[in-house]
């Protein structure tokens, strides 16, 4: 299945949640595309201990997920 993901959010927690979806898909094999628009574009600056976005936009990538930004 092709799933593309969208988030437009300034929230950490919510950026979070997509990329934690997104790895999820790409485990079950998935196509996933994530496309950052808005202030979600600085996930890196949104990264924190509790908040690892860095780490999981690293895995996303890795597991070729197509991130969009």
């Amino acid at each position: 299945m092709k799933t593309t993901l969208m988030v437009c959010n300034a929230e950490p927690e919510v950026v979070w949640n997509a990329f934690r979806m997104g790895n999820l898909m790409l485990e079950q094999m998935d196509d996933v595309t994530l496309f950052l628009n808005g202030p979600s574009v600085r996930y890196a600056a949104m990264d924190s201990e509790r908040f690892p976005l860095v780490e999981l936009a690293k895995i996303f990538t890795l597991s070729e997920g197509v991130l969009l930004a």
